[in-house]
């Protein structure tokens, strides 16, 4: 059980704009087999997009604070994820897996308005794909 909340708190740290590492957790409790793969990929996936969901939350209501000395996230990187996503639109949330614009690009969801439902099912379709994959490389490099 211990493994598993680990698991999620890694998942949830990792897709907010705090700097963390899901993917080694995955990995090595994927090497250890103690548990199913696809509840691991579950709770990896859950935490994950629960992170993501605080950056929209962030986005949504919270920019108002933006130019605060302590708000967690610098102008240009605002504008940049703004930038992107007017331009691709909710499309872009498909790369919410990746490092470094994945967390922005959810940040920028809530800024402009995205509809939770939406953002939810892309979400978790990207994170959740993430994760298979790297299980399924995981598996076939143990296996």
């Amino acid at each position: 059980m211990f493994a598993l909340t680990g698991l999620f708190l890694a998942a949830l740290l990792a897709a907010t704009l705090i700097p963390a590492q899901s993917e080694a957790v995955l990995v090595a409790l994927i090497l250890n087999g103690a548990h199913p793969v696809w509840l691991l990929l579950a709770v990896a996936t859950a935490g994950n997009v629960l992170g993501a969901v605080v950056n929209w939350v962030l986005g949504r209501f919270l920019m108002r604070f933006a130019g605060h000395p302590r708000f967690p996230v610098p102008r240009y990187r605002i504008a940049q994820a703004q930038g992107w996503y007017a331009r691709w639109g909710w499309f872009s949330l498909l790369g919410s897996w990746l490092p470094v614009v994945g967390d922005p690009l959810t940040l920028a969801a809530g800024m402009m308005r995205e509809p939770l439902w939406r953002f939810l099912i892309v979400v978790t379709l990207a994170k959740a794909g993430r994760y298979a994959l790297l299980a399924a490389a995981t598996l076939q490099a143990a296996g």
